[in-house]
């Protein structure tokens, strides 16, 4: 089991920022930031001192012409010249989230002209409460490159295990505030003030977390028009699902959407970033597209544009259930109407008949979304639908979701992205087993592929033996003989 006291493991190495700040007035001025990596063979030394820089977050930084280590980081592992990447920053083209209060954090950056990126949710609820096996969920999803963990947690003390998170997980932290505001405060519903509501999202940005999903694009005017739509299966977001019925137990305006600028000052102080939830993403094929998800969308535009005013970095969240024919479209839509702000979609799911393997169907929608403009991918398990995933089903998940993003990524041209597939062809065309197995998504799982059933002759596979088409056209166009039977 994983020491919750312990540092956290990257693919590289060991991972640790020391930072110093000095936090006046909602602006940050750094005197000195300290970067250091240990990997497992050597240290690298440490970088240069910054110079003192007044901003109050990435986006204020870009647009005032500000190179930050972060975005400087991430221009080189995206290869951006840092100014084209600070442009897309300025713009709200691509966000950076990075809490200041993060401060082990490895950034990056997520953008339709970046990697796709990936999410991996998970926390405790109340049938599964073991804080210990989550934390090797985080673990395992760190080693397997997710860059992104959302604490979806409901249940025991959400507040210890989301600390922990920042204090110790290189990866981009997100969370879901309405969520913990049903467990801090432990009492019904509707008594929960408007006030306590922006209360718990301020007790976020001071734990660290890099982003939280605000389900604000409900307000009383969709939910009006919701009822009257009569979806097959009605709003299926939790955060929507909380919001919308506490709206109808007061008869109060949804107090996100009414007190939007003050959670924007919460997050220009702390540099959150912005995840607009989508409380009417569908549920089922049948809701694809619908009235309340466009409408939603279409508020969730507007307040993008609020956001930016304030230089609070923002992402869109999508759906969802969808078919195929509709993913390419919706994505188009959001780019529009959100003016090309990263859209984070949950699959999509391309059909509703697959319990047990929606990871696949989530994939399946993920690949063509990102490849239509999405930019973050959150991974689906086989467990969707069905229970709490356990570590094997978050590998599921993660490995469908990055063969998803890759794909995708090879499809948009991003630089650096087909590279890969090369050097695995390349590997193939010379039988080079050991070279293969290293460029793998999954180097332990294709090992152990190999390894469960071992050819007769080292240079071929159990599958095809002396009839492998590889090893006999390297031999004729070398010149030698072919003999598939006598050998």
């Amino acid at each position: 089991m994983h020491d919750m006291n312990g540092p956290f493991l990257t693919g590289m190495g060991l991972f640790c920022v020391l930072k110093y700040i000095r936090h006046d007035a909602g602006k940050r001025t750094r005197f000195n930031r300290l970067h250091v990596k240990i990997t497992f063979n050597h240290m690298r030394a440490p970088g240069e001192e910054e110079e003192n820089m007044d901003y109050t977050t990435q986006m204020d930084a870009a647009r005032k012409g500000i190179l930050t280590e972060e975005l400087k980081r991430v221009a080189d592992k995206e290869l951006f010249e840092p100014a084209e990447l600070m442009r897309l920053v300025a713009e709200g083209k691509a966000v950076i989230p990075a809490n200041r209060l993060h401060t082990c954090l490895e950034p990056n950056g997520i953008g339709s002209r970046l990697k796709t990126k990936i999410n991996v949710n998970l926390g405790t609820s109340r049938d599964c409460k073991d804080l210990e096996m989550e934390l090797q969920k985080v673990n395992d999803a760190v080693r397997m490159g997710a860059e992104s963990i959302m604490d979806l947690s409901s249940w025991g003390d959400t507040r210890t295990f989301r600390r922990k998170l920042t204090a110790q997980c290189p990866a981009i932290i997100g969370t879901v505030p309405i969520y913990d505001a049903v467990v801090y405060y432990h009492k019904p519903l509707k008594d929960i003030t408007s006030q306590e509501w922006l209360d718990i999202v301020r007790m976020h940005a001071e734990d660290g977390v890099d982003f939280m999903t605000i389900h604000v694009g409900i307000n009383r005017q969709t939910a009006e028009r919701f009822k009257k739509a009569k979806r097959l299966t009605n709003i299926v977001s939790r955060g929507g699902s909380i919001i919308f019925a506490w709206m109808e137990m007061t008869g109060k305006e949804n107090p996100f959407y009414e007190h939007f600028e003050k959670i924007l000052d919460i997050c220009q102080a702390y540099d959150v970033t912005l995840s607009l939830g989508d409380a009417c993403r569908p549920g089922c094929i049948e809701d694809a597209s619908d009235i309340s998800q466009i409408e939603e969308l279409v508020t969730l535009g507007e307040l993008t544009r609020r956001a930016w005013e304030k230089n609070v970095q923002v992402i869109i969240e999508g759906p969802g259930h969808m078919p195929l024919d509709q993913i390419q479209s919706n994505m188009k839509i959001q780019q529009t109407i959100c003016q090309g702000a990263p859209f984070y979609v949950l699959g999509p799911l391309v059909t509703d008949i697959a319990p047990g393997y929606d990871h696949i169907t989530a994939a399946i929608g993920g690949a063509l979304a990102a490849a239509s403009g999405a930019s973050f991918l959150c991974y689906v398990t086989p467990a969707e639908h069905l229970r709490l995933p356990d570590l094997d089903d978050v590998k599921e998940g993660i490995m469908a979701s990055k063969i998803a993003a890759h794909a995708a990524d090879i499809a948009k041209g991003i630089k650096g992205a087909a590279q890969w597939d090369r050097e695995m062809s390349t590997a193939r065309k010379k039988l080079d087993w050991e070279r293969m197995f290293e460029l793998s998504i999954d180097p332990e799982k294709a090992r152990k592929y190999r390894e469960s059933a071992k050819p007769e002759k080292e240079d071929t596979c159990s599958m095809c033996g002396n009839f492998c088409a590889v090893k006999n056209m390297n031999r004729i166009l070398d010149g030698e003989i072919v003999s598939i039977f006598d050998e």
